[in-house]
């Protein structure tokens, strides 16, 4: 396997996941690849060798291990881990798709150019709906799977003995698992981490439609904000003037006509002035005469 090639698609789906798909991203890789191929991978490697049965009938013992284990968990795993990571390149691709259209229109048109999505990996358009088909796909792998391993695997859980009737064996014969608990403790590990991925891919799945919503209310109020200013500009100009939705305000200045202005010639008024009458003014005397002294 090219881990560097694997190594360039873990960077890229992570670049292109939310908090909820980075943490995804991690379970998938630590507790479920690195399980599978360090731990997993080595218990299940002697599963039909050490398949005993207490008969020495020829066919018995396969035939009982075909019948208890249809499908071995290792090789249902990673077929699993395949189907499970398939949708995050679907979006990967998609990006990738995007940015070699750019490009081309780019080629095509010049530095004029001016593409929809500025950045290619911005959930927007087709690509916000490739990412939540993935996340969908995605639980809905996990859960079919876990549906398998239930059907196949009462409980998940692997017995000790099993008790075999099936021709050619000549009546029922015990036969025995190795490592049955070891082989039980891996299994429900497996289980818990699907269980934990599930619900992540439909909390992010929520995550995105609630975003996409608000998004939308918020759109729908600011454009019924706008409207209804167009409304009250129109009204106080008297009705005359409509702006419709795409109306764009025009960018060349309209030069104002000069209106000429006439001096009006004032009148001069005579003015007139009004003689003061001089009023004569008589002086009062301040002390009066002594009257004569009349003789004691």
């Amino acid at each position: 396997m090219n881990w560097s090639v694997f190594e360039g698609l873990l960077s890229g789906v992570n670049r292109y996941s939310t908090a909820f798909g980075r943490i995804w991203l991690s379970l998938v890789f630590i507790f479920r690849l690195l399980v599978y191929v360090v731990a997993a991978e080595r218990v299940w490697s002697d599963d039909h060798k050490d398949f005993d049965c207490n008969t020495r009938q020829p066919g018995c013992t396969n035939v009982c291990y075909d019948h208890f284990f249809p499908i071995s968990h290792i090789r249902l795993w990673a077929l699993q881990l395949i189907l499970v990571t398939c949708p995050s390149l679907l979006v990967i691709m998609h990006v990738a798709y995007r940015q070699a259209k750019a490009l081309q229109h780019r080629a095509e048109r010049g530095d004029s150019y001016r593409s929809r999505f500025p950045n290619p990996g911005k959930k927007r358009g087709g690509l916000w709906w490739t990412y939540l088909f993935s996340l969908i796909v995605k639980a809905g792998v996990d859960m079919v799977f876990l549906y398998i391993f239930y059907h196949i695997y009462r409980n998940y859980t692997l017995p000790r003995l099993v008790k075999c009737q099936l021709p050619p064996c000549p009546n029922i014969v015990d036969c025995f698992i190795s490592r049955p608990t070891e082989k039980t403790i891996f299994t429900l590990f497996m289980v818990v981490t699907t269980c934990i991925c599930i619900v992540l891919s439909l909390v992010e799945a929520a995550y995105l439609i609630g975003k996409r919503c608000r998004e939308r209310l918020q759109a729908g109020t600011g454009e019924s904000h706008c409207h209804s200013h167009d409304c009250a500009e129109s009204a106080s100009t008297g009705g005359q003037v409509f702006h419709g939705v795409g109306y764009k305000a025009p960018t060349a200045s309209i030069p104002s006509a000069s209106i000429p202005t006439t001096s009006i010639p004032t009148a001069s008024i005579p003015t007139t002035s009004i003689p003061t009458a001089s009023i004569p003014t008589t002086s009062i005397p301040t002390t009066l005469p002594e009257q004569e002294k009349t003789p004691s």
